[in-house]
């Protein structure tokens, strides 16, 4: 990447990017640790929030032990700077908390400590990645609706691609999602992954009101279940090879776009995010 565009990037507002999946087992938490480090060397300085509150993973595929969670910050019993954790590869890790009750039923003076919190983060990164739990669920649903850019993962396999198009529809007709950005992992070939897109696409233009794009396909390399097992991000340990690269082209693309929404704050995010919170209090 060239030092014209670090030095454009820099002045960007804070770009919020959510990376969720119809169904689990897809490489989505992969993805978005892979992707964290890519933007790293980039320039960007990222925070990963690991929103997959009952399967949470980033610290493990990153070889990190958290010692406190959101939880902690929102109960007053941590600070922000105390719960973000500095991993070793170059990207920062914000645990989620230990359930989506704690988001749903805070009070005034927590949602105050914790807009406050972030607040304090908002000139300390670039990027937010959102690693979101995979399925429709309401805990998936209640974190990717509130990013600025959405990114759904989902391999060429027929339950993934119908899993894909169940989590679009979700977001579209429950919370007003209209623009996605489809990334396929597992994928043999650039043709299969275009022909993938199409077949989807065709059924969310159909059917939806949403814009769809293919921002990426991520080939099948052994070198992802090496990195996963020696718990080290694959574009560090094997750079060179295709899964890697790929998430490098993907960085790079994301880096390119435009900031979707004019605040690019993280705290809009937060906002968003306890909004949505308390319209699922009050049966919304």
């Amino acid at each position: 990447m060239s030092d014209e565009m670090n030095s454009n990037s820099s002045n960007r507002p804070v770009q919020v990017i959510g990376v969720t999946s119809g169904k689990g087992g897809v490489g989505k938490t992969n993805l978005s640790v892979n992707l964290a480090v890519s933007l790293s060397q980039l320039g960007q300085r990222v925070l990963v929030i690991d929103a997959d509150l009952g399967l949470a993973n980033v610290d493990i595929l990153l070889d990190e032990t958290p010692g406190a969670t959101l939880h902690d910050v929102v109960t007053g019993n941590k600070t922000l700077d105390e719960v973000v954790m500095e991993s070793s590869f170059g990207v920062s890790i914000l645990p989620g908390a230990s359930g989506i009750t704690e988001m749903v039923d805070l009070d005034v003076q927590q949602r105050m400590r914790l807009l406050n919190a972030v607040d304090t983060l908002e000139n300390k990164f670039d990027t937010l990645i959102v690693d979101t739990p995979a399925g429709i669920g309401s805990n998936a649903a209640f974190f990717a609706s509130a990013v600025q850019e959405v990114l759904v993962v989902a391999t060429p396999e027929p339950t993934s691609m119908t899993d894909a198009y169940a989590m679009i529809k979700v977001l579209n007709k429950t919370h007003g999602v209209e623009r996605f950005g489809l990334v396929l992992n597992q994928v043999m070939s650039i043709g299969e992954a275009q022909d993938v897109y199409m077949r989807l696409n065709s059924i969310t233009s159909r059917f939806l009101s949403v814009m769809v794009e293919l921002h990426g396909w991520l080939p099948i390399d052994p070198c992802v279940r090496s990195a996963v097992m020696s718990q080290k991000p694959a574009v560090l340990q094997y750079p060179n090879s295709p899964y890697p690269v790929a998430v490098r082209k993907l960085a790079e693309r994301l880096l390119m776009r435009p900031v979707q929404g004019s605040e690019g704050r993280l705290q809009f995010f937060w906002n968003r995010l306890l909004g949505s919170a308390q319209a699922q209090a009050g049966g919304v």
